[in-house]
């Protein structure tokens, strides 16, 4: 595993994790959005990681690679709608989206989840820039030692 191998590890997690707070954002600025394109409310959006690029059991690639083995990241592997979460429904028959009961139908967006998926993200693109920066740190160390010898 070179150098570089982990900066792209740790580019791949800064990446993933930045789409995962986009996701998060777009999710709460529609926590009240009762009535999207398709005249239905906005349902709440998940992000799926993956490792980067294998595809194959963790025992295949041990015994193929023994000592050469080399992560290669993560990778979003999809983006879902929350069907899981039940909808907000709400009394307010002067909505313009109420039903013939007066029902209203909000987002299944949580703001206090959302938050906390929030910090979540923020704090794993953190854990992955200060990883970055120690290998460019320990790079730029060895370098400075091979040009003084």
């Amino acid at each position: 595993m070179s150098i570089f191998d982990s900066f792209n590890i740790n580019s791949s997690g800064m990446t993933a994790q930045r789409f995962r707070l986009d996701i998060i954002s777009e999710n709460i600025a529609n926590a009240n959005t009762t009535r999207t394109a398709d005249g239905s409310p906005y349902v709440r959006k998940v992000v799926t990681f993956e490792e980067k690029g294998v595809q194959t059991p963790f025992s295949r690639i041990l015994n193929e690679r023994l000592d050469h083995y080399s992560g290669r990241g993560v990778k979003v592997s999809r983006v879902q709608d929350d069907s899981w979460t039940q909808m907000n429904i709400v009394y307010d028959p002067s909505h313009p989206d109420a039903d013939e009961n007066g029902y209203v139908t909000y987002p299944n967006v949580n703001t206090v989840t959302e938050m906390t998926n929030l910090i979540d993200a923020s704090r794993s693109y953190e854990a992955n820039a200060t990883a970055f920066n120690a290998s460019k740190n320990l790079a730029s160390r060895g370098l400075d030692l091979g040009s003084t010898s």
